[in-house]
């Protein structure tokens, strides 16, 4: 795809000036782009709209709508994201460990780019702008890969970044979009290894399994969101519930939005009926054990399937265990290893938790709603990686770099 070889060249020419380019160019680049983004609001939303309506013909659901959806504090909120980035330190040139041998070589490890990142997304358009600043402020060049469904609010997006990051100094070639969101624009790019170093998707199970299953070029998984709360028999139920609502409610079509609850049969009888109650109010569907139904009628019997998928929607599946070694086995067996949550007041249950449970993120007594780079204070994120080689959890600044040795020397040889 000539698009694609193009984009390559301009991309791995830029990262070579990218990756020597000073901390305060990079962060004027930043303010500037964060800037540029607010004042041309008007104009993504615009273009938003586009997407939007097509969505609405196309009978998208409402919380992928929700997720392509942009408005002016979404848009300032990217903005703000962009300026937290700008604060951040600059990993780049960091010396991670020093050592001197007994033959006098002087061995350091530093933090360098990783080059040019590929990162293929679905319909969320905000994650155009945190990607590339991110990828800019770790010395990276960029190529994105948006889906159909976000087309005319990724052209927008990277139109204006691009513009302003120029202005700001930006070498040219630092953040391109493909514009062909075809099937086959996206395996090729998962193949492009002339000029890719790193491929990352963002999305559903489905794009996850294709670049995993496609690309040639090395990829960081990062992962669907299988999230679990388990409620323990020694819980604050009052905090159960506020947790469990937040956590299935306040944002269901993202990754880490619960999706399963597990109960402690000590502590079924007193809080499934009123759970259940608020989450149907709410109008989440449950997907219940056998025990679930019986403690509240509405309930649907859940099966098998149930238990290992991410519904991305207001369905929540919901389990009654007879204690915390079956909570733990039955979340490491069906989890996506993403953010699983523990409510209790017992403190080693509590430990137990932390220690046993197989998963990027976990948590005691807090919802699975945190795990964002966002919030862990990264700015933004690239992703939320659930592997275990490179990176795992919110993938910050840090995470998109590399190291190299440097070695020096007074003369000395091999024998």
């Amino acid at each position: 795809m000539n698009e694609l070889i193009e984009k390559g060249k301009k991309a791995k020419a830029a990262a070579a000036k990218l990756a020597l380019l000073s901390t305060q160019k990079k962060n004027d680049a930043l303010e500037r782009i964060a800037a540029a983004l607010c004042e041309n609001a008007d104009y993504i939303i615009g273009q938003n709209e586009i997407d939007m309506e097509n969505g609405r013909k196309n009978n998208m659901r409402d919380t992928l709508l929700d997720r392509l959806r942009l408005d002016r504090a979404r848009i300032e909120a990217m903005a703000e994201g962009i300026r937290q980035i700008a604060m951040l330190p600059n990993p780049i040139g960091e010396t991670v460990e020093q050592i001197v041998r007994p033959n006098g070589l002087e061995i350091g490890k530093k933090r360098v780019p990783l080059g040019v990142i590929g990162i293929i997304y679905e319909a969320r358009p905000n994650v155009t702008a945190d990607a590339a600043a991110l990828c800019v402020k770790a010395g990276n060049a960029v190529i994105l890969r948006g889906g159909k469904e976000a087309k005319n609010s990724n052209l927008a997006i990277v139109k204006i970044m691009q513009s302003a990051g120029a202005e700001a100094g930006l070498p040219d070639g630092s953040i391109l979009l493909v514009e062909d969101t075809s099937r086959e624009s996206a395996v090729a790019l998962m193949k492009l290894n002339e000029y890719l170093d790193v491929i990352i998707p963002r999305g559903g199970a489905g794009l996850i399994r294709s670049v995993v299953e496609n690309a040639t070029v090395p990829a960081i998984e990062t992962g669907t969101g299988n999230c679990h709360v388990y409620v323990d028999a020694d819980a604050d139920l009052d905090m159960a519930k506020k947790i469990v609502l937040n956590a299935k409610t306040s944002r269901p079509g993202v990754c880490n939005a619960e999706e399963k609850l597990l109960v402690h049969r000590a502590a079924a009888e007193k809080f499934l009926p009123d759970m259940c109650a608020a989450l149907s109010q709410s109008g989440v569907e449950i997907r219940g054990d056998e025990a679930t139904c019986a403690l509240y009628k509405d309930a649907v019997p859940a099966t098998e399937e149930d238990w290992g998928t991410e519904y991305l929607d207001m369905i929540i599946g919901i389990k009654v265990v007879k204690d915390i070694d079956e909570a733990i086995a039955h979340i490491n067996k069906y989890n996506s290893k993403h953010s699983e949550a523990i409510v209790t007041e017992n403190y080693k249950n509590a430990r137990r938790f932390l220690n046993e449970i197989d998963a990027a993120a976990v948590y005691v007594n807090a919802s699975t709603r945190f795990t964002d780079g966002f919030e862990f204070g990264f700015g933004a994120e690239i992703g939320i990686s659930t592997q275990k080689v490179h990176a795992r959890g919110p993938m910050g600044l840090k995470e998109l770099t590399t190291t190299k040795y440097v070695i020096y020397g007074n003369g000395q040889t091999r024998g």
